[in-house]
């Protein structure tokens, strides 16, 4: 029934990836599609989750009087396989990420897997404006203004989890417990950085396709579209080399008398286009969300690209293209939705973070991948940023909080016990971590998995690479506890 669960949930949020994508063909971070869960999806939960409230600090770093405000903050925990604080059990936190924590419990499911091999308690933390954890109680007065978004970062997200952390803790007697951060994506980010700013909260961090090198001047910012072009060129090259030739052919039809109304006619459009950009841009998201997400048993690429293949002889390049679109998840028979909006959206917490510490700079400046030249202009992205939202961008800032340049001189010289795992076809391991920085700071990634596979739901269908792969995992951080469980009894 959950496998049921997860298989409509993942079709719901696919089908509405594009209708919250933005300018610029830029791709969110999410373990799984996330951008219904991030507002409103929210499962009933089993039982054995209890749901807790802490009252959270809102800025944990002045002491303004506003400083001292306190919200509620949601989590949630499972005592199923926990041996109890009088055995110094540990205690896995999965750290939220950019969306609804109840979203994620059902599907993210490793997490649940270690706990029952190590006898662990669960504990899932929601990142603060997000789901129910919103600082000014409702959506709309928590995105009023300048003011009221700007206690949403990333540091004050890994304050709110070491708060939480450090109150279970003693609620439970649990002072003995040693604590594991996992997380996905931007969650991943989360989990490896909170191994390296609070280290006597957290042991050790699996941090999954976690791109902390996504920041300008580190990653080339087409490197997302050039791990999605290899993607379908490995699949198939005449399909690859169909969606390269897609682009300019659609420039030459809307060139012509009539052309954008031909177009957007063949293509089944909602509304009239009013540019190529629009098209181009809805193309792009499928292509790339294929591709993020091109995990077992689903392959979209494959799938996609069967039927860009298959159309039958005599198919032009345009009707290849169509016949792709058809046969994916977003071919549902409805007409396709393409907008014309490059308005950010003022309610989207994931869009202001966007705009302040999480610049990530995605786009193609030159013709060395299967997408149409699309740069990333950060001036006008910052103007963006500061019609909608009142803030200006500080692009350079994460990778200097957290270390970026030089990462494996910075991370070898006072980092330890973190994972970093990836799947190679997922695009946003352009910018992750895959070699071993030192004995203790791992990579460990797949040739064919894509977004955060290894920390979703395993199933008896799970490929041998993908089990394997797990199992490194489980392998380290049984070192880890087992280290950690030596130097306790020296101690005591």
């Amino acid at each position: 029934m959950v496998l049921l669960h997860f298989q409509l949930f993942l079709l719901l949020l696919i089908a509405t990836y594009l209708s919250f994508a933005y300018s610029h063909q830029r791709p969110k971070l999410s373990a799984i599609r996330r951008e219904a869960s991030s507002f409103s999806y929210s499962p009933d939960l089993p039982p054995e989750y209890e749901t807790h409230y802490y009252a959270q600090t809102l800025d944990h770093f002045n002491y303004y009087p506003e400083s001292y405000t306190t919200f509620q903050h949601r989590y949630v925990l499972n005592f199923k396989y926990w041996g109890g604080a009088n055995t110094s059990s540990p205690i896995f936190v999965y750290v939220g990420e950019e969306s609804n924590v109840a979203g994620d419990i059902l599907f993210v499911g490793f997490i649940a897997e270690l706990a029952a091999r190590f006898e662990g308690l669960l504990l899932y933390i929601e990142h603060r404006y997000y789901g129910e954890s919103l600082p000014f109680g409702t959506r709309e007065e928590t995105f009023k203004n300048a003011s009221t978004v700007g206690y949403l970062s990333s540091e004050q997200a890994l304050a709110d989890y070491a708060q939480i952390i450090t109150d279970v803790k003693k609620n439970l007697s649990a002072v003995n417990s040693p604590v594991i951060a996992v997380g996905a994506s931007y969650g991943g980010m989360l989990a490896s950085w909170f191994r390296m700013k609070y280290p006597h909260i957290v042991i050790g961090s699996l941090a999954s396709s976690a791109p902390i090198l996504y920041f300008v001047d580190i990653t080339p910012q087409d490197g997302y579209q050039v791990v999605v072009s290899n993607d379908f060129m490995n699949t198939s090259e005449s399909c690859y080399n169909t969606i390269k030739q897609s682009w300019s052919e659609m420039d030459r039809i809307a060139a012509q008398p009539n052309g954008l109304l031909d177009l957007g006619n063949r293509f089944n459009v909602c509304s009239p286009l009013n540019s190529t950009k629009e098209l181009k841009d809805y193309l792009a998201e499928l292509y790339m969300g294929s591709a993020q997400y091109d995990n077992p048993p689903d392959y979209y690429v494959e799938n996609l690209c069967k039927a860009i293949d298959g159309a039958p002889p005599g198919t032009d390049v345009l009707g290849r293209i169509i016949w792709g679109l058809n046969a994916s998840i977003f071919g549902d028979g409805r007409c396709n939705y393409v907008s014309d909006d490059d308005t950010l959206y003022k309610m989207s917490a994931w869009e202001l973070q966007t705009c302040t510490e999480m610049v990530l700079p995605i786009g193609v400046d030159n013709n060395n991948t299967m997408f149409d030249i699309s740069p990333f202009d950060l001036n006008n992205f910052t103007k963006q940023c500061q019609q909608v939202f009142g803030v200006t961008p500080r692009p350079y800032w994460a990778p200097i909080e957290f270390g970026g340049h030089n990462i494996k001189s910075a991370l070898g010289n006072f980092a330890s016990n973190i994972i970093f795992s990836n799947g190679l076809r997922d695009p946003w391991s352009a910018g992750g971590i895959l070699e071993d920085i030192s004995d203790s700071i791992v990579a460990i990634h797949t040739d064919q998995g894509a977004h955060c596979l290894d920390v979703l739901n395993p199933t008896p269908n799970d490929p041998a690479w993908l089990v394997e792969q797990r199992e490194k995992e489980i392998k380290i951080i049984a070192a880890w506890l087992a280290d950690y469980y030596a130097k306790l009894a020296t101690n005591n």
